[in-house]
């Protein structure tokens, strides 16, 4: 009844990013009397703060009438319905009917919905159900000798899987950023590189294009990236663009839907003290409106888990690593949620 989206919810991509953590908001969009709307995987969602300031995730409704929560406010650290007046604590309990105010408040069971809300890298994080795997690394974030940029949010009429494999793909360089991160003139071979897996993720050994804007100082540069993938939608590059010079993106792609998604990138560069953080936005809103126009073109919009459905060559080998990830993550969450049927409908009767 409540939800609203275009996804195939028995889909194993999307059963592969139901119970993980995504980006939903930068921490000061949500202020302390303000709840704000947001989406996640076609699911609408409330975002608050209560009396400590601690955020919460809920489904962005009020189960007395069917208002969005998110039109109202929050009082004495509760959230308001706009409608009747209802409040909630953080729990979920209705704690004022104020048409009613002597008598018991009614069970809050089918009234709110609660998710899972955290904060970290200035940044919010949302994820449907309990989370599977935990908040993703940034390995500059506390390094001091890094400074961090928060570039976008890019919105994309395209899907968050298809445009976090765009963003592990360096054979698409010289053409889709052609001038800036490769000569389309001349091409370079991409060389055989390995993906390794571990509990963190997916990673890469050094992939080396040449560059002709490789970095936000406009100079040309022999780049050597690592690549990772801490969770279905979190990405990483560290790109080595000189002998000490190292220029990291930590990328989230927010799935609000099927074919929708929310870019938000963090930049983490050792080099260029006295550069204007206007010449580092303007390199990377270049990069991602150049990739926004190819990932909306993608046909179909969801990333195919089937390998057979697209062609492969060495050169993608990151990209089918990493579809294959996402299709067993989604094969986990499918058997488990099949054992957990199984098991309720084997319950004997009393």
């Amino acid at each position: 009844m409540l939800y609203v989206g275009k996804w195939d919810r028995t889909g194993l991509d999307y059963l592969a990013l139901k119970n993980q953590w995504h980006v939903v908001a930068r921490v000061n969009e949500v202020v302390a009397e303000r709840p704000k709307a947001v989406k996640l995987l076609g699911e609408e969602l409330v975002l608050w703060r209560d009396g400590s300031g601690q955020i919460h995730a809920w489904k962005d409704y009020c189960g007395h009438r069917g208002a969005r929560l998110s039109l109202g406010c929050v009082r004495k650290g509760e959230i308001e319905c706009p409608y009747h007046g209802w409040r909630f604590d953080v729990e979920g309990q209705c704690t004022w009917v104020p048409a009613h105010p002597g008598q018991a408040t009614p069970s809050s069971d089918r009234l709110v919905f609660r998710h899972y809300a955290a904060e970290r890298y200035g940044l919010i994080w949302a994820s449907l159900e309990n989370p599977k795997r935990p908040l993703p690394i940034f390995p500059e974030w506390e390094n001091i000798t890094y400074r961090k940029v928060f570039a976008g949010p890019y919105h994309y009429k395209g899907n968050a899987l298809r445009s976090v494999e765009n963003f592990l793909d360096a054979s698409h360089f010289p053409f889709v950023h052609a001038n800036l991160n490769g000569d389309p003139d001349a091409p370079e071979p991409l060389k055989d590189y390995q993906v390794f897996k571990d509990e963190s993720g997916l990673h890469t050994s050094e992939i080396s294009v040449y560059q002709p804007y490789g970095d936000h100082r406009g100079i040309p540069v022999n780049a050597r990236y690592n690549y990772s993938v801490f969770n279905p939608t979190t990405a990483y590059f560290v790109k080595k663009t000189g002998e000490t010079e190292r220029f990291c993106t930590f990328l989230n792609a927010t799935p609000v839907d099927e074919a929708e998604c929310v870019i938000w990138l963090i930049v983490a560069i050792n080099f260029g003290a006295d550069l204007p953080e206007e010449k580092i936005l303007y390199r990377q809103d270049m990069v991602f409106e150049q990739d926004r126009l190819v990932v909306e073109s993608q046909r179909p919009a969801r990333l195919p888990l089937d390998m057979q459905q697209e062609m492969h060559v060495r050169s993608d080998r990151l990209g089918i690593e990493y579809r294959r990830w996402i299709k067993e993550l989604g094969d986990e969450l499918h058997v488990a949620e099949h054992e957990l049927t199984s098991v309720g409908a084997d319950a004997p009767l009393n």
